[in-house]
Formats: C-alpha cells, sequence, structure tokens
C-alpha cells in the first residue's frame, strides 16, 4: 500500500472536473442527462451510508465505497453498471479494503429493510458478480486516501480544535460531491476548514498563507462545497425519482 499520496494510484488518477462530468453513450440514449447522473450518484452516495449504519462500519469505509462508486462511473455506464447494485458491492469491497469485512448477506438483508423497491431486490451472487466487474473497472487499485488524516493534523495547528465537529461534517458532506476524485484530499480538508473558519467567524487568513498552499484551490473548493448546500435544498424526492426511473430495470 502506498504510503505517500503524491505516489500513489489515487494521485495518479485524479481527473479534472470535465472528465468527471461525462455522461456514457449508453446512459444518454436512456435520456440520462448530467444532472441526472450527478442526482443518482448523490442518491448512491447516500443509500451506502444508510447501509453503513446498518452494518455498523466506520465513516472511513462509507468514503473508500464511495469514492469506489463515483471513480467507476467515470469508466463504466450506470446501464451496464446497475447503481442499485453497484452500491453495495462498494461498500462490501471497500468494507475488505478497510480491513472491516461486512457479509455480502448482511447487505442484501438491510436493502430489503430500507428499499420495499423490488428493483432494490437483489441477491449475494449479484454482489459477487459485481465485485469483480468494479475490480476491473477500477483496474485493482483499492487504495483511496481521504482528507480524514490531514485534517486531524491540521485543526489543532489551525488553532480550530472547537470546530472539529463542524469541519468532520463537511468532509463527510463533500462525498456527496465528486470533489474525491479531483482533489488532493488536503486541499478538501483546508477548504472544509476555510468554510469552518467563516461560519465561525474565526480570522485564519496567516494560518494559510503559512502553509503556502494555492488559496485559489481551496476558496474554489469551498464555494463548491457551499453551493452544493443551497442547490441541495432545491432537489425533491420526486427529483431523483424521475433519474432513478431512467435506469433500466433488471430483470
Amino acid at each position: 500500500m502506498a504510503a505517500n499520496f503524491w505516489t500513489s494510484s489515487h494521485y495518479k488518477q485524479l481527473l479534472d472536473q470535465e472528465e468527471v462530468d461525462v455522461v456514457h453513450q449508453l446512459d444518454r440514449e436512456k435520456g440520462i442527462t448530467l444532472e441526472d447522473f450527478k442526482l443518482i450518484k448523490m442518491h448512491m452516495a447516500n443509500y451506502i451510508g444508510k447501509l453503513a449504519h446498518n452494518v455498523k462500519v466506520r465513516q472511513r469505509v462509507v468514503a473508500t465505497a464511495v469514492a469506489y462508486m463515483r471513480r467507476v462511473y467515470t469508466k463504466k455506464s450506470m446501464t451496464e453498471y446497475d447503481p442499485r447494485v453497484l452500491a453495495p458491492t462498494c461498500l462490501y469491497l471497500a468494507s475488505k479494503a478497510e480491513e472491516s469485512t461486512v457479509q455480502a448477506r448482511l447487505l442484501v438483508f438491510y436493502t430489503r429493510k430500507i428499499y420495499t423497491d423490488e428493483k432494490y431486490r437483489y441477491e449475494i451472487k449479484d454482489i459477487l458478480e459485481m465485485e469483480m466487474k468494479i475490480l476491473e473497472a477500477l483496474n485493482y487499485y483499492l487504495v483511496v486516501f481521504h482528507p480524514y488524516r490531514a485534517l486531524s493534523q491540521l485543526l489543532p495547528d489551525a488553532g480550530m480544535n472547537d470546530a472539529t465537529q463542524i469541519c468532520w461534517g463537511l468532509v463527510n458532506d463533500t462525498y456527496r460531491m465528486d470533489l474525491i476524485l479531483i482533489h488532493p484530499p488536503h486541499f478538501i480538508a483546508l477548504a472544509c476548514i476555510y468554510v469552518a473558519s467563516v461560519l465561525k467567524d474565526k480570522e485564519n487568513t496567516a494560518w494559510f498563507e503559512e502553509l503556502h498552499v494555492d488559496m485559489n484551490v481551496v476558496k474554489n473548493i469551498a464555494m463548491e462545497i457551499l453551493d452544493f448546500y443551497d442547490s441541495h435544498k432545491m432537489i425533491s424526492e420526486e427529483r431523483i425519482n424521475a433519474a432513478m426511473n431512467k435506469l433500466p430495470f433488471r430483470p
């Protein structure tokens, strides 16, 4: 496992926003728009979070699973890789990668408790088959670096220990976006500290200047987080369902 982010497969696979915002031809043929694409991924991130809460795994497993899901859809279509099976399988794979293994049968059981819709019905064999597809789509690169470690190191240095809970929540919410595919994790952590500084009305300009990082990148990520919160208020359950209904139903 790479100990250094800058020599890792994660760093080598970072993408530009334009590369992430690509709807596969097969999905476009089903009428799936870029907005639908983003909504479905956000819904699947929430789905992973709900399942993880039930099977009792730590947040890092959730974050890794969401990163896998988002990574797969930069290469594969939702038409071929049904998100309703792929999402729990990403959690299954992430639980193994993060040494917190969850049994496939538990994921099947809790999905049926969470969703009564038959479109979410799948069997253990579906998870095992999808696991192999995901591994191939990821080129077997399973290491994901997250902002949490950088956050725990930076908060005391910034004199922001009192904002730990806010920052942790902000980092969790970044997985409802594609930031982990685009930016190094420490930049995401810094953006969350920046947002928390604004929310707590704490002057941290000098501290940020001492870091010698590109503050334009940090501020852009911070703005994307705040924009997400603003736009998220406008997303209805009906809008998410409309996007999901464009996906083909597995026989």
